[in-house]
């Protein structure tokens, strides 16, 4: 508890009515002096820690997702599938050129084919590094 400050009226330097919380697991500080008296304060205060809490914690999960995520760089350009209905029909997976001129059976599960191709493709791939 510590005095307002600021202009205002003869009260200000008579009453007690600021208020300033820290939150001990985290140290972060409020000060509140906006209300006129204390049990305003302390409940605006709360709330304000409340909400910068709830902010640090979801700072918190957004780097952890980002830190699981790894190093992700899919855009627009980067599908591994290219799927064609009209005017013709293929599906035509775009790393191992396999394709396919049934969508239908692809889109009822009928994904064998491109799981072969791409088990080939990375071996490949793995080969090439070696």
């Amino acid at each position: 508890m510590f005095r307002s400050s600021g202009p205002g009226g003869q009260s200000v330097n008579t009453t007690d009515s600021a208020v300033r919380i820290t939150h001990l697991p985290t140290g972060l500080v409020v000060s509140m002096q906006d209300e006129k008296s204390q049990i305003q304060n302390r409940a605006a205060a709360m709330r304000v820690l409340q909400s910068r809490l709830l902010l640090l914690k979801q700072q918190e999960e957004d780097a952890k997702k980002k830190e699981l995520a790894g190093d992700v760089k899919a855009s627009w350009g980067d599908q591994m599938r290219s799927y064609v209905l009209n005017p013709y029909q293929m599906v035509k997976d775009l790393r191992t050129g396999y394709e396919v001129g049934n969508p239908d059976s692809v889109f009822d599960g009928d994904i064998d084919g491109f799981i072969d191709a791409g088990i080939r493709w990375r071996k490949q791939q793995e080969q090439a590094g070696d």
